[in-house]
């Protein structure tokens, strides 16, 4: 039988019916047959890259923590350089105050003598 026969034996909706019938299992045994296996296996690659991104954020957070503390360290370091380095400068410059000081000291006691 043709399809003109089917049609007019059993009507065009009837036909039309069946045809979508076998189009949606041709569509089922080839979405469970290819799809459905590689689907699965890039699950499977998806979880593993997951895992591997995971892994890289956390040894981001553990660099950075790394990081920080240098910096902190550091800075503590350089802070405490910056205290000695002032601290030099203002014995130089009490001691140069100190001398001039002195020197005129010695200057007026020259001069009162004269």
């Amino acid at each position: 039988m043709d399809v003109v026969e089917l049609v007019n034996k059993y009507g065009f909706p009837i036909v039309m019916a069946v045809g979508m019938g076998f189009i949606i299992k041709y569509v089922w045994e080839w979405a469970t047959k290819e799809v459905k296996p590689v689907i699965s296996e890039a699950n499977v690659v998806l979880i593993a890259l997951i895992d591997r991104i995971r892994m890289l954020d956390n040894d981001l957070i553990r660099l950075n923590q790394k990081v920080n503390v240098v910096l902190h360290l550091r800075g503590k370091t350089i802070e405490h350089e910056r205290v000695l380095a002032e601290h030099e400068i203002n014995q130089v410059h009490h001691d140069t105050k100190k001398q001039k000081e002195e020197k005129e000291d010695a200057n007026t006691a020259a001069s009162g003598e004269s």
